[in-house]
């Protein structure tokens, strides 16, 4: 079992977070696209994992790429940890927090910036500090 920084039992989990968030962050679960608070928020600010409160993206990062979650081409520096993920017989990289281990979503190499990087992220997965 990976430790990361920010460590809490599976109960303290459950207990601290909302059904949604725990199911996304801690059972790798997806929300329903479209849904999300954050999927056509452009607000100036930082992007942070709702479960520790770690900074994740810069909203200069994020853009539109219509495919109904939040979406970044470029995380802040070793925020993001890649995990391999053959989960539905496909082969894709999981992204998670690197403090709290929480699941984010996946990266795909698709994006349409310089970067050619797509960070497809649950915003119930994600908290707001407006700048």
């Amino acid at each position: 079992m990976e430790v990361f920084p920010v460590h809490k039992s599976d109960e303290e989990w459950e207990n601290e977070l909302t059904a949604q968030q725990y199911h996304v962050l801690r059972k790798k679960g997806t929300e329903h696209p479209h849904t999300g608070e954050f999927n056509l928020h452009f607000e100036n600010g930082i992007y942070c994992c709702a479960g520790c409160g770690a900074s994740l993206f810069e909203s200069s990062t994020k853009f539109d790429a219509h495919c109904g979650w939040p979406s970044f081409d470029e995380s802040l520096p070793e925020k993001i940890l890649y995990k391999k993920d053959l989960s539905y017989g496909m082969i894709r990289t999981e992204i998670v927090c690197s403090s709290c281990g929480g699941h984010l979503g996946h990266l795909f190499d698709d994006g349409p910036t310089a970067t050619g990087k797509r960070y497809c992220v649950n915003s119930i997965s994600l908290s707001f500090l407006k700048s």
